[in-house]
């Protein structure tokens, strides 16, 4: 009798450019559905400021997701080999300069609509944080098979929601994310050249 062995699923080899393209078009549309949504459900949306103690805080937490992600991908092999199934698909065919693009397009657009909007339609409370983190989570679901990597972007998904909520400025999980996704994206590609 012979065995069956299970087949990993084949990553899609993507181009850079249509890498490029999908962010972009992602980005666009997540604006696009967050001024709808905010011009339909007669809300604000979050507060932001530039301001130096948020931006610091938003750096260290950006530090600290990056550090837990970097942890959970040591210990938990599920994620590991989702993470790095995503990550093949997305950050293989691009360069070290687009990763600039990686950490704005996704940290700016997302954010603007998972703590930007989400948040105060939701009344600024554990809830709204919850339902938007998981919101958050399933957006990076790419394959059936992807659900280690849905959890730990939800989870990720409760930290920026936490740090917009905490500081009442939408800068700290913007700063968050785009420092998570620069530095975590930045180290995976020096980890497999």
């Amino acid at each position: 009798m012979a065995q069956q062995h299970k087949q990993e699923p084949e990553v899609p080899y993507l181009t850079r450019t249509q890498v490029l393209v999908a962010m972009g078009v992602t980005a666009i549309l997540l604006w696009i559905i967050a001024k709808v949504w905010l011009q339909l459900g007669n809300i604000s949306l979050m507060s932001w400021r530039w301001h130096e103690r948020e931006l610091l805080w938003g750096v260290l937490l950006g530090l600290c997701i990056t550090l837990l992600s970097g942890i959970a991908y040591r210990l938990w092999l599920p994620y590991r080999r989702s993470a790095d199934y995503y990550l093949e698909m997305v950050l293989k065919p691009l360069a070290m300069p687009d990763l600039i693009w990686l950490g704005l397009l996704p940290g700016l657009s997302e954010e603007l609509l998972f703590r930007g909007v989400m948040l105060p339609a939701f009344g600024y409370d554990h809830v709204a944080v919850i339902f938007s983190s998981l919101c958050f989570g399933i957006l990076h679901l790419s394959d059936t098979q992807q659900w280690p990597y849905v959890i730990w972007a939800s989870v990720v998904g409760l930290f920026l929601g936490y740090g917009a909520l905490l500081s009442g400025n939408l800068l700290v999980p913007i700063v968050a994310h785009i420092m998570t996704n620069l530095i975590s994206s930045y180290l995976w590609k020096i980890w497999q050249s």
